[in-house]
């Protein structure tokens, strides 16, 4: 199942003064965050043992590393089963929470959500969010 694709977001009402790279930000700090907490696919952590390491010394960007892992796609089969099960819950496009999250941690400053920097300061303010809401997901799955 594919949950998201950065190709979705470059076109429409994308903003004309950035690169289409831009789109993959929002979907790579959530994956990211995911990856950092261990929840990879068994078959991504061998296959892509060096973006993950690279990832975990913040050698790349959440963004760049969903562009190089996967092309822009978030596809069930990077995660675990665990972490599908909570994609499905937080970060549905129509009725999750998580672009709610982005937009409240990361979108105050910016002119739309695509400005948002592909940085580890944007991440580390999201990130206890998506902690936040992990934990509350989890009380719920006993």
């Amino acid at each position: 199942m594919k949950y998201d694709d950065a190709s979705w977001h470059s076109g429409g009402d994308f903003p004309s003064d950035l690169p289409a790279e831009a789109g993959a930000t929002h979907i790579g700090m959530y994956l990211a965050w995911l990856l950092l907490q261990g929840m990879a696919s068994e078959e991504l952590a061998e296959d892509a043992e060096e973006d993950l390491q690279a990832l975990r010394e913040r050698s790349t960007t959440p963004g760049l590393l969903l562009l190089q892992c996967s092309d822009g796609k978030f596809v069930d089969d990077l995660i675990s089963d665990e972490a599908n099960a909570f994609t499905a819950a937080y970060y549905d496009l129509e009725n999750g929470q998580y672009l709610k999250d982005y937009e409240e941690q990361l979108g105050a400053e910016v002119p739309s959500l695509y400005h948002v920097a592909d940085t580890w300061e944007n991440f580390d303010r999201l990130a206890p969010v998506i902690a936040q809401r992990f934990a509350a997901w989890q009380a719920t799955q006993s």
